[in-house]
């Protein structure tokens, strides 16, 4: 019986891509941001917030960022509307843009009386700047692939301090993980995952690897955006 021959380097590499393919775009960027994600879960800020150490001025400082950050948001989100062809796609962005406003605004008037006082941090700006730079440019795929991070990452960090902190009600910062540990939020994220999901099943390469890139600088963003609150970051000049 003859022995079944080796597979060449390239054979392998060939059959590592086409797994890789084969699965939903969301699995395949979530996994290349595994680090980052640890990272995220290393943050100070976050760690602190959990056992409910942070310095409420820090968590003022950070609600109030957050409310700028949520104003371009949920411009990008109706940018995102817009461009869609879908029915059930822009009816998803459109309604995602209203509860930005609705909702998550109301949270963070319980922590800031004025949601346009002080300015936007460097951080603040540069993540806003990036998403509304690709609302103009145009490329729906890209663009809903930059938005995914803000969903999913905080459902994911929302969901996993809900599940250790347990009695929120007792926590100083348990409306602020209530409101991303929700299961409505969660479904939210779901639905994103899979209109992202199929974009990019019909993307052309080249955007699929503009997809990938946007998702990956959003979620660094996000890192960056938690970090820059626990430093409560100025202007250096």
């Amino acid at each position: 019986m003859t022995a079944p021959r080796p597979r060449t380097t390239t054979e392998a590499e060939a059959e590592q891509v086409a797994a890789a393919a084969a699965r939903p775009f969301s699995d395949a960027a979530w996994a290349r941001i595994a680090p980052l994600r640890a990272a995220i879960d290393e943050l100070p800020f976050l760690r602190a917030l959990e056992d409910g150490s942070l310095p409420r001025e820090t968590f003022v400082y950070y609600m109030a960022q957050d409310a700028h950050y949520l104003a371009d948001f949920g411009r990008a989100l109706a940018a995102c509307a817009s461009q869609s062809t879908a029915a059930d796609e822009l009816l998803f962005w459109a309604s995602s843009a209203t509860a930005v406003v609705a909702v998550e605004r109301q949270l963070h008037g319980a922590y800031v009386a004025d949601l346009t006082a002080g300015e936007k941090s460097p951080t603040c700006t540069a993540y806003t700047s990036y998403l509304l730079a690709l609302s103009s440019a145009g490329c729906y795929p890209e663009l809903a692939a930059a938005l995914l991070p803000c969903f999913w990452i905080y459902e994911d960090v929302g969901t996993r301090l809900q599940d250790r902190v347990g009695d929120l009600a007792a926590h100083p910062y348990g409306d602020w993980i209530g409101t991303y540990g929700d299961p409505a939020f969660a479904e939210s994220t779901r639905t994103a995952r899979q209109i992202v999901d199929r974009l990019a099943a019909d993307a052309a390469d080249g955007i699929l690897a503009r997809m990938h890139a946007a998702f990956g600088r959003a979620a660094q963003y996000e890192w960056m955006f938690w970090d820059a609150a626990g430093r409560r970051e100025t202007w250096p000049v």
